[in-house]
Order: C-alpha cells, then sequence, then structure tokens
C-alpha cells in the first residue's frame, strides 16, 4: 500500500481510509472515531464535516440501519485494488518459497560441484540477500567462456547501474557496490550482486558457472577483487 494520504482527491481519499479499515460497511460514530482517533486524518469536528460531505456527494452511501459503504463505483476500484494486493501477496510468497529452496539447496547439498563453490566465495547471510534479487536486475553484456569474461550491469539502490567484469586471464574481479568495495573485495568473497550473478547464470548454463566459479575459487589467492 502506498501511505502517502492524497488529502488532495476526496474519492482517492475515501478508497485509502477503506483500505486501512477493509469492512464492507461502519457505522457512523466507528467511522469518525477511525478517522479522528485511530488515523489522524482529520480532528473530530473537520471528520464529521467530511463524511457528510461525502455522504452529498454520493462517494459514501448510507441504509436504514445507519451503515455506510463506499459507493458502487468506489467499491468496484476497491475490488479491483484488493484482488491486485491478493496477487502480488500470492507472488512474493511464491517468490520467498522459491528462495528458501534454493538456499536450502545450496547449503545442504553436499555432492554438487557448484554447491560446494559457492560456499566458499559467499557466506550464509549473503546468499539470503542475494536470492531477493530478481533475474530482472541483471543485463548481462558478455558471457564467454573462451575468453574467460563476464560483463554485466545490475540495478541496485543507485540510480546507475553498478557494473561487474570477471576476467580469468587477468584474474580479477571488478564491482561497485558499497558492500564490495569497502568488505568482500578486501576478504575476497561475493556480495549479494555476484551472487546473484551466479545464480542466474547456474539457472541459464551451470557448466558455464561452475566453470567460472572453479576458477576464481581454486586459485583465489591469485585474484585481484577490486572496482
Amino acid at each position: 500500500m502506498n501511505f502517502a494520504i492524497p488529502r488532495q482527491d476526496n474519492a482517492e481519499l475515501l478508497l485509502y481510509l477503506w483500505k486501512i479499515i477493509d469492512l464492507p460497511f461502519i457505522y457512523l460514530d466507528d467511522l469518525l472515531y477511525k478517522t479522528s482517533y485511530e488515523l489522524f486524518l482529520f480532528p473530530p469536528e473537520q471528520a464529521a464535516i467530511f463524511i457528510n460531505k461525502m455522504l452529498k456527494a454520493n462517494l459514501l452511501t448510507e441504509d436504514d440501519n445507519g451503515r455506510i459503504r463506499l459507493s458502487s463505483p468506489l467499491n468496484e476500484k476497491l475490488t479491483l485494488w484488493q484482488k491486485k494486493r491478493k496477487n502480488k501477496v500470492e507472488e512474493q510468497k511464491k517468490s520467498a518459497e522459491k528462495r528458501r529452496l534454493l538456499t536450502n539447496n545450496i547449503e545442504n547439498d553436499e555432492k554438487s560441484n557448484i554447491n560446494l563453490l559457492f560456499k566458499i566465495l559467499v557466506e550464509k547471510g549473503t546468499l539470503y540477500r542475494a536470492a531477493k534479487i530478481t533475474n530482472n536486475a541483471f543485463k548481462i553484456r558478455e558471457l564467454d567462456t573462451n575468453k574467460g569474461s563476464i560483463k554485466s550491469d545490475v540495478s541496485g539502490s543507485k540510480e546507475e547501474s553498478y557494473y561487474i567484469e570477471i576476467n580469468l586471464k587477468e584474474k580479477f574481479v571488478k564491482h561497485n557496490c558499497h558492500d564490495f568495495e569497502t568488505r568482500r573485495s578486501r576478504e575476497k568473497q561475493f556480495c549479494k550482486h555476484l551472487a546473484r550473478l551466479f545464480l542466474l547464470l547456474k539457472e541459464k548454463d551451470e557448466k558455464t558457472a561452475e566453470f567460472f566459479l572453479k576458477e576464481i575459487a581454486e586459485n583465489i589467492e591469485e585474484w585481484e577483487f577490486s572496482s
């Protein structure tokens, strides 16, 4: 939910209010209390004026039992928002389960060479953070086993994309996120971006991912990690 209060648009303000209330109807006294004392949208007097104004504008309706509801058009918009939100929550749950399975596989599979290589270069906490990054964050510009080269851009917290460059022949890993520059490069460890890049490569072509990881991990002292 976007928690910025849309005070300039009464219809959007009512939708904002009902997204929080999450009830098909509410009684006037309860609506006044929630609006003023729980959500602090208006002082009590102004809240009463606002609600009456919305009733007169037919953005709210009141039945004979004093139950206040959103108008039909606004209720349709609310229902659509709820469906989208439900779908988003389901997608997030599926994504979280996928990350859990992925990280558990790497942590618990002692037979896979690529998983063993991952453990050399990636800390457990970094692996969990890496799994949260989407594949769409990466734009791989070069992946060439003959040249021994990987070049990729990755979107992050900065406006400009981070860069990643790995060269097997010259034995360097270059990347410019803050964590890598200030900590991981000194320890010759992967940050979440590098870890996620290799998870992505593992999904697409495990042999290629393993080829690069093996070259780095087996000769780690000869490699330069820098920005």
